[in-house]
C-alpha cells in the first residue's frame, strides 16, 4: 500500500504560501497537516484558523488539523468549518474524549488521536472505536527538529496489530527522515508528517524528496 504523505506546513514559507501549496500539491503531497498549538497544551504557539483557510482556500488535497489545545471540544467546528476535513486531538487535553470525537464525525470531518510517547496503548484502546486515524508522535509535541524517541517503535507495532480490528490508519509525526519512514512502514504504519528531517530541507525540490519517499 502506497504511503500517506502530509506536509508540516508550520515549516512552509508564510512568505508565499499559496504558492507553497501549489509547488507541494505538483510534487505529490496527499495531505497538507497544520499543527495548532495554543501556548497551554505544549509550550509553543503556531498556527490558527486563518492560516488553516488560507490554505484549505489554495489546496485540492485534504488538510488535517492536529489540535496541541486544551478543551478542542467546543474549537473542532472552527477548524473543520475553516476547511480541515481530518481532526486530531490529544486524549490528555479533552475530559470527554469520545463525545469530541464522536462530534468531529457528526460535522462530516474524519476523527483522530495523537498520542505522546509517554501515552500508553491500553489507555487509549477503547476510543479507537471511534478512530479513522491514530497519529504517533516520535518526539515531544511541541517544536520541529527533535530527536526521534526510539521506544515509540514498538508502540507502531503494537498499534498494528489493532489497526483491522478497529479500522484506523496509523500516522507518524516527528523526525520522520527517510530511514525512519522505511523502517515504520515495515512495522505497519500508513502515513508520515514530513516537516525539516524529510521535505523542508536543504538540497533537492520537494518533487525529488517525495519521488525518493515513495
Amino acid at each position: 500500500m502506497e504511503k500517506i504523505l502530509c506536509a508540516s506546513m508550520m515549516c512552509a514559507d508564510f512568505g508565499n504560501l499559496r504558492e507553497s501549496v501549489h509547488q507541494l500539491e505538483e510534487a505529490g503531497i496527499d495531505v497538507f497537516h497544520c499543527d495548532i498549538m495554543d501556548g497551554t497544551f505544549v509550550p509553543n504557539f503556531t498556527m490558527g484558523v486563518t492560516d488553516v483557510k488560507a490554505i484549505a482556500a489554495a489546496a485540492t488535497k485534504p488538510v488535517d488539523c492536529h489540535l496541541m489545545i486544551d478543551n478542542p471540544a467546543n474549537k473542532v467546528e472552527w477548524f473543520i468549518k475553516a476547511g480541515a476535513s481530518i481532526i486530531y486531538i490529544h486524549p490528555e487535553s479533552e475530559r470527554y474524549v469520545v463525545k469530541t470525537l464522536a462530534h468531529i464525525k457528526e460535522l462530516g470531518a474524519s476523527a483522530g488521536i495523537a498520542i505522546n510517547p509517554d501515552t500508553s496503548i491500553p489507555s487509549i484502546e477503547e476510543i479507537l472505536n471511534l478512530c479513522d486515524y491514530v497519529m504517533v508522535m516520535t518526539v515531544n509535541p511541541g517544536f520541529s527538529g527533535q530527536k526521534f524517541v526510539q521506544f515509540t517503535r514498538d508502540k507502531i507495532a503494537r498499534l498494528a496489530k489493532l489497526k483491522e480490528k478497529y479500522g484506523f490508519k496509523i500516522m507518524v509525526d516527528g523526525a520522520c527522515s527517510p530511514q525512519v519512514i522505511d523502517d515504520l512502514s515495515k512495522l505497519g504504519a500508513d502515513g508520515f508528517v514530513l516537516g525539516t528531517s524529510a521535505l523542508f530541507r536543504e538540497g533537492g525540490t520537494y518533487a525529488q524528496h517525495i519521488a525518493a519517499l515513495r
